[in-house]
C-alpha cells in the first residue's frame, strides 16, 4: 500500500508545483502590466487626442467628448492608460505564458519560442491595425450618423473610450486564433479533419464572438470583424495540418 500512498503524494506535489509556477507567471505578468500603465500615464492625454479622431471626423464640426459625473474624466484617462498599458506589456506576457508551458516540451519544442512569439505579437499588432483603420471607422461614422435629425451623438468620455479599447484589444487578442490552434495540434488536442467538418459550428461561434468583442450592435461593423475572423480560421485549419503532422512524428519517435 506505500507505493500507491507516494505516487499520490508525488502527484500532489506535481500539482502544487505547477501551481506554484502559473503563481509566478501571472505575477511576473501582472507586475509588467502595471510597470507599462504607469508608464502609459506620461502620454495618455496624447492617445486620448490620437482616439478622439475618429468621432471628430465623423462630424463636420468636430466633435468633444462629454463628462456627466466628477470622477468620469479621470476615470476614463485611467482606462486610456490601462489599454496602452496591456499594448505594451503584451510581449512580456506571452513571454511568461511561454515559460509556464515550456518545461513540458522537448528540448526541440522549445525553439518553437522563436516562431510562437514574434508571430503572435505580429498577428496581435494586425489585429489592432485591421480595427482601427477598418472597424472603428466605419463603425463610428455609422452610429454618429445613425437618425441625425432624432439622434444628437454627444457620447460621453467613458463609453466611447470603453468601445474603442474593447474593440481594439479583443479584436487583436482574437486575431491570435491561429497559433493557438497550432499549439493545441501540436500537442494532439484537436485534428484538422475536425477542424475541417466542424466549419459550420465554427461560422456561428465566430459570429458569437464578433458580437462579444465589438461594442457595437450594427450589422456593418460585425459583418467586417467576422470576415477576417473566418479567413483566420481557414489558416488555422491550415496550420493544424502542420501541428498535427509534428504531433504524429513526435510520438512514432517516442
Amino acid at each position: 500500500m506505500a507505493a500507491p500512498e507516494n505516487t499520490e503524494e508525488g502527484r500532489e506535489e506535481t500539482i502544487l508545483a505547477h501551481l506554484n509556477e502559473l503563481r509566478i507567471r501571472i505575477t511576473w505578468a501582472a507586475l509588467s502590466l502595471v510597470i507599462t500603465t504607469v508608464l502609459s500615464f506620461v502620454f495618455a492625454e496624447q492617445l486620448l487626442d490620437f482616439l478622439l479622431r475618429p468621432y471628430s471626423a465623423s462630424s463636420p464640426l468636430g466633435a468633444e467628448l462629454q463628462v456627466l459625473r466628477p470622477t468620469e474624466g479621470i476615470e476614463t484617462f485611467f482606462k486610456v492608460s490601462l489599454m496602452a498599458g496591456a499594448i505594451i506589456a503584451m510581449p512580456m506576457i506571452l513571454y511568461q505564458l511561454w515559460l509556464f508551458i515550456a518545461p513540458g516540451l522537448t528540448k526541440k519544442e522549445r525553439r518553437y519560442v522563436y516562431v510562437f512569439l514574434p508571430s503572435a505579437l505580429t498577428l496581435f499588432g494586425l489585429g489592432i491595425a485591421f480595427a482601427w483603420f477598418i472597424l472603428v471607422p466605419a463603425s463610428v461614422e455609422f452610429l454618429a450618423n445613425f437618425l441625425p435629425d432624432v439622434f444628437n451623438p454627444d457620447w460621453t468620455g467613458q463609453e466611447y473610450i470603453s468601445f474603442l479599447t474593447t474593440m481594439l484589444f479583443w479584436i487583436g487578442v482574437a486575431f491570435e486564433m491561429p497559433i493557438v490552434v497550432y499549439f493545441i495540434a501540436r500537442v494532439g488536442l484537436v485534428t484538422a479533419k475536425t477542424l475541417r467538418e466542424q466549419w459550420r459550428v465554427a461560422v456561428v461561434a465566430i459570429a458569437v464572438l464578433a458580437a462579444m468583442i465589438t461594442p457595437s450592435i450594427d450589422p456593418v461593423t460585425m459583418l467586417l470583424t467576422m470576415a477576417p475572423l473566418i479567413i483566420l480560421y481557414s489558416m488555422s485549419i491550415v496550420l493544424a495540418v502542420v501541428g498535427e503532422r509534428q504531433f504524429k512524428k513526435s510520438m512514432a519517435v517516442e
